[in-house]
């Protein structure tokens, strides 16, 4: 029995070292994972696009953004002028969206829009309006217009946005010029657009 029993204690002796590099194993794993987790954060981390180049980017597509195929270039144009509280004139060449089609599209697909031109919607009535900026990729102000001509109410409106802008009370017309024009020319609530006579959607 005690040769037996000298056998038994060699065979657990001769395993100890065995355990021991088992229960090193696991550490050296875990190390080797977050080895592997830290390096590819060093490396790859500058490649993410943070937010500023984000912001960038969408700039750079709006600016290079085309029109779609079919979709009208420009709409035929009337000069306005928009008398301010000042005794100031200012003009301002617009696009006339007529129709149900043009309305829908309005400056969809456009890549700019400069200060002195925008687009004047017109209805047939005066009605709650409601815009969004679906497909727009230029900032826009909009005013609501009542049927005298009266702005009622000046509004922006962000690209790509797909909030709806609407008017507070019923309007007979509205006017999208680049964003912050208003401002810039001196037009402000209470100013009166000069209208010439306008087509039908007829």
């Amino acid at each position: 029995m005690s040769s037996r029993r000298r056998r038994k204690s060699r065979r657990r002796g001769a395993s100890a070292p065995s355990a021991r590099r088992r229960a090193w194993v696991l550490p050296c794993l875990v190390l080797v994972v977050v080895a592997i987790g830290v390096a590819s954060v060093l490396v790859f981390a500058p490649l993410r696009p943070g937010p500023a180049f984000l912001a960038e980017e969408s700039v750079r597509l709006a600016a290079s953004a085309q029109p779609m195929p079919g979709t009208p270039q420009r709409l035929r144009t009337a000069a306005l002028e928009i008398e301010t509280a000042g005794g100031e004139t200012v003009p301002l060449v617009a696009e006339l969206a007529v129709t149900d089609e043009e309305r829908a599209i309005g400056l969809m697909f456009r890549a700019s829009l400069p200060d002195g031109e925008g687009m004047l919607f017109v209805f047939e009535r005066d009605q709650p309006l409601s815009f969004w900026m679906q497909n727009t990729f230029i900032p826009l102000s909009i005013a609501f217009i009542a049927s005298d001509g009266r702005i009622d109410e000046i509004r922006d409106m962000r690209p790509l946005d797909l909030a709806a802008v609407a008017s507070s009370r019923p309007a007979r017309y509205a006017l999208e010029v680049p964003q912050g024009w208003f401002g810039r020319a001196g037009v402000q609530v209470g100013d009166f657009v000069r209208l010439p006579a306008l087509p039908s959607a007829d």
